[in-house]
């Protein structure tokens, strides 16, 4: 489906600078490429590893809800329904080599790193705060209170803040600084249902994609307008290219203290909400998952949807790419399976059975076609962890 072209010239021309492949500068690529005729042998010798939470006690009792890998690939976090963090070195599947991080009173929402660095994780969960971690000394560094349940966070791609999404679709942006705690900025109130967002891929916040439960991906210009809403809640300086940083406060968002986003453009993707995001490592595609149960891949160069994949049985909770942008995959609370379609051609080239639904994706970040994902009520699993030929 085509998006309305409601932006100018010079909108689309800026909108290409942050996120087109060809028109940034992308990381150098750790190795080379599988190509789409060799992928489904070589694949196919991929042996999966399980990752076995003691914490685990029976269907339900230690449900994982999100994953996510640090920028290495050297760690992988996994937040749980009993209020768990755990990370696991993908190399060492022993528990004992693993870290357990508690401290929050209610169910693991979503984990994020913080993309500059290796051990610095951010969770959000139904207790209403956003944590952030050391897991080096396994030490909650700081809790910001957020009112509300806590959905979702993501981090800017200079790890300057995350952004955290509340269960009514408040964004709250928490700011990080080198030598003092982080500090909650003003709300931004959002009329339709959020569900992810995702800032431009490379240097500042300049960029907000976030999905909407009108089926449509706003894209929005960062930091918001008309407000100073990067400054802390008590006062503050607003967060710009420069070394400005907000105050150090880390009083909780005071009801009113609210600011606005401005859409510079609307990808109107799917006929029922948009539910996950995802960015392609050379930032050629982004991938939105839908509760329609279809993936939608958009090029970034004209924001025109390119293909569609539909092999998913329900909604689409996540979406995830290779390491290399090639292959993509989605996560799904209904049906078996795994399918890992070609980005370039929707085409699938390879299935990874599983026994029950995979809610969670992701692949390994850096170099390796590992794909860990949820659901199996063994505990995590890693594709490829245990050998193959990939």
């Amino acid at each position: 489906m085509e998006p309305e072209d409601i932006f100018d010239d010079n909108s689309l021309s800026y909108l290409t600078t942050l996120f087109d492949g060809n028109a940034i500068m992308a990381p150098a690529l750790p190795r080379k490429a599988v190509p789409k005729d060799r992928f489904p042998a070589l694949s196919a010798t991929l042996k999966t590893q399980t990752y076995h939470d003691p914490s685990t006690r029976g269907p339900g009792s230690h449900t994982i809800r999100t994953i996510a890998w640090n920028p290495t690939g050297h760690l992988i976090a996994t937040g749980s329904s009993d209020r768990s963090i755990r990370i696991w070195n993908p190399e060492k599947p022993q528990v004992k080599n693993s870290t357990e991080l508690r401290g929050h009173t209610g169910a693991i929402q979503r984990v994020a790193w913080n993309p500059t660095k290796e051990a610095e994780l951010a969770s959000v969960s139904t207790d209403g705060t956003c944590r952030f971690w050391d897991v080096r000394t396994r030490t909650c560094i700081a809790s910001i209170p957020l009112g509300d349940e806590g959905v979702t966070v993501g981090w800017a791609s200079d790890g300057s803040l995350a952004l955290v999404v509340r269960r009514d679709d408040l964004l709250i942006p928490i700011y990080l600084h080198p030598d003092s705690p982080p500090t909650a900025g003003k709300s931004l109130p959002q009329s339709v249902q959020t569900n992810q967002t995702i800032f431009n891929p490379v240097g500042s916040p300049t960029t907000l994609l976030l999905t909407t439960g009108e089926g449509s991906v706003k894209i929005c210009s960062w930091p918001p307008s008309s407000t100073t809403a990067a400054a802390a809640a008590n006062g503050g300086t607003p967060l710009h290219h420069s070394a400005q940083t907000p105050s150090r406060s880390t009083t909780p968002v005071p009801p009113g203290s609210s600011a606005s986003l401005q859409t510079l453009h609307t990808l109107h993707a799917h006929t029922s909400a948009c539910i996950s995001l995802a960015l392609s490592p050379t930032s050629r595609y982004l991938a939105i998952g839908g509760s329609d149960a279809l993936i939608s891949l958009y090029d970034t160069h004209d924001w025109i949807c390119r293909r569609t994949l539909s092999s998913l049985s329900g909604s689409v909770k996540t979406v995830s790419f290779s390491w290399d942008g090639s292959y993509i995959i989605g996560g799904s609370d209904e049906g078996t399976g795994i399918d890992i379609a070609h980005a370039e051609t929707g085409e699938i080239v390879a299935r990874i059975e599983t026994s029950m639904p995979a809610p969670c994706v992701s692949w390994h970040p850096n170099g390796k076609y590992w794909i860990a994902y949820s659901g199996d009520p063994a505990g995590l699993k890693i594709v490829g962890a245990a050998g193959g030929g990939l």
